[in-house]
């Protein structure tokens, strides 16, 4: 008997069958359903179990001390190529408790996604990335900018390309059909390739081609394409942006549900803010920005094409309810760092004088020289409020990685997540928590097929994010937006701490989510 005590305690001890227990927290699992106390099990890079642990079978132990667990973020809808190869942390989007994003929305994505994807891998990432395959990066490379129906054997082309990127692993097919050139494209372009994306099992996401007068007709647009190429649709940061049908968004919402009831798969997505950003060239008609760059140049160097160009911007600003574009305020200017900050009326002051017609001027010499981005103040807060309630709504970003302290980008590439939080759980009661939270996990997740994240799950990826409801802040503002969100104390991608006690950790555990 002796000798067998010896040989035990010779023995070497039992390896630990977790890698990190999560102890003492408030699960809201993602599904809506009200929170509840579990502690959560992690083992290699997986949620391993859920319910009541022992902490001795853990390697480590976290105590959650009653803060909220809940899956990580899921942003469906960002802009990140050329950013994230510079910022590889995606630093603003994990300090924002992000654990995953997809791209290559508004018709815009890397042209090959297989090359992107190695590149990314070969970088090493702070969270997980998924593309759709853009139209505008397709009809781009096959057609150039012109403002024409394709051939028939340029839409071969396009349908072949959009199968490469679907075989890369593409969730689907985007459109941006108020950019160029997207918004020369028909209907029946869309659905051509569309189609291609569905037999590949994926969907079909789209900044469509008007979110104001017309919006009604460009759902229906949308719709038709998700019916007839039989694939769920997903349209972007749904809004109202025409100060003269603000309130409208109870109509649009009425026909996404009317949609739905006739059996199209449709959901939508917002950022809440009642501010959107894009390029200045929206602000031209669609017909002066044909054929790229210098075919724009050469159309405002004639003076009756520039003054036509200059009728139609004013009659358009008034179509949109405003006086001027003091609305309008630019977010990054490569070639003059000195305009960022600033609206185009305050612009236009300092260097031509008041008036329309100064601002418009401005407007062009802008775009003249290499363009810029800009932030609209075009929305408003009673429909930001309708959209946000909707059930079909999730919350994404429509931002990108940002460099720390570079330009004046719009602040949802900080503060997306914290400001729903802080702003419409907490201080206003528009959402219940755990409503929030689904808006910001299972929901997109089910939205783009990703079909093992969104949810706190025994099996899922161990993509969480623990955090104390009553003191989750976005501190990014429109004047001052480099600021991270405060109060996510530890989020974890794939099982790895990227943000441990509220600071980067410099992890880059982060993995490429290719359609199944």
């Amino acid at each position: 008997m002796r000798r067998l005590f010896l040989l035990l305690a010779l023995w070497p001890p039992a390896p630990a069958q977790y890698d990190l227990i999560i102890r003492n927290a408030r699960v809201v699992d993602g599904t809506g359903n009200p929170w509840f106390r579990a502690d959560v099990a992690i083992r290699d890079g997986r949620i391993a179990a859920v319910g009541r642990l022992d902490p001795a079978a853990a390697t480590r132990v976290v105590d959650a001390a009653g803060r909220i667990l809940a899956p990580g973020f899921i942003d469906i809808h960002t802009h990140i190529e050329g950013a994230i190869e510079k910022v590889p942390g995606a630093d603003n989007y994990v300090m924002d408790g992000v654990t995953t994003v997809v791209t290559g929305n508004c018709g815009g994505s890397w042209p090959n996604l297989a090359e992107a994807f190695a590149r990314l891998e070969n970088i090493g990432i702070g969270l997980n990335v998924a593309s759709f395959i853009g139209h505008n990066t397709v009809r781009r490379r096959v057609m150039g900018a012109t403002n024409r129906a394709p051939t028939p054997e340029e839409l071969t082309r396009m349908q072949e390309l959009v199968e490469q990127g679907m075989r890369d692993g593409a969730l689907g097919l985007s459109t941006g059909l108020i950019y160029i050139p997207g918004a020369y494209a028909s209907t029946d372009e869309i659905i051509a390739l569309a189609r291609v994306a569905a037999r590949y099992g994926g969907i079909y996401a789209s900044h469509i081609r008007d979110e104001g007068a017309r919006a009604v007709e460009a759902i229906q647009e949308a719709v038709r394409v998700g019916r007839e190429a039989a694939l769920p649709v997903q349209i972007a940061h749904f809004k109202i942006d025409n100060r003269r049908l603000w309130g409208a968004s109870s109509r649009t919402l009425a026909l996404i549900e009317k949609s739905r009831r006739e059996g199209v798969d449709v959901t939508v997505d917002q950022y809440p803010y009642d501010r959107s950003s894009t390029g200045i060239t929206i602000l031209l008609p669609e017909w002066a920005l044909a054929d790229g760059q210098e075919k724009v140049k050469e159309r405002l160097a004639d003076p009756a094409t520039r003054n036509r160009i200059a009728r139609e911007m004013e009659r358009r600003l008034k179509a949109l309810g405003h006086k001027d574009y003091s609305y309008a305020m630019v977010a990054s200017c490569e070639f003059d760092r000195t305009l960022e900050g600033k609206t185009i009326d305050e612009i236009a002051r300092t260097r031509k004088g008041r008036g329309l017609r100064r601002q418009i001027e401005t407007i062009l010499e802008i775009v003249e020289k290499g363009g810029a981005q800009m932030v609209y103040h075009s929305m408003s807060e009673e429909d930001v409020v309708r959209i946000l309630r909707h059930p079909f709504t999730a919350v994404a970003s429509d931002g990108g990685v940002r460099e720390f302290g570079v330009g004046v980008p719009h602040p949802r590439s900080y503060g997306t997540r914290a400001r729903v939080l802080a702003e419409y759980v907490r201080r206003r009661g528009v959402l219940s928590l755990e409503d929030a939270v689904r808006k910001m996990t299972s929901l997109p997740a089910r939205c783009v097929r990703l079909r093992d994240r969104g949810l706190v799950r025994e099996g899922f990826a161990a993509d969480l994010v623990l955090f104390d409801p009553d003191r989750v802040q976005d501190r990014a503002t429109f004047r001052q937006p480099h600021q991270f969100s405060e109060g996510f104390d530890l989020v974890l991608v794939n099982g790895q701490a990227v943000v441990e006690n509220g600071k980067l950790t410099g992890a880059r555990p982060g993995r490429i989510l290719r359609r199944p």
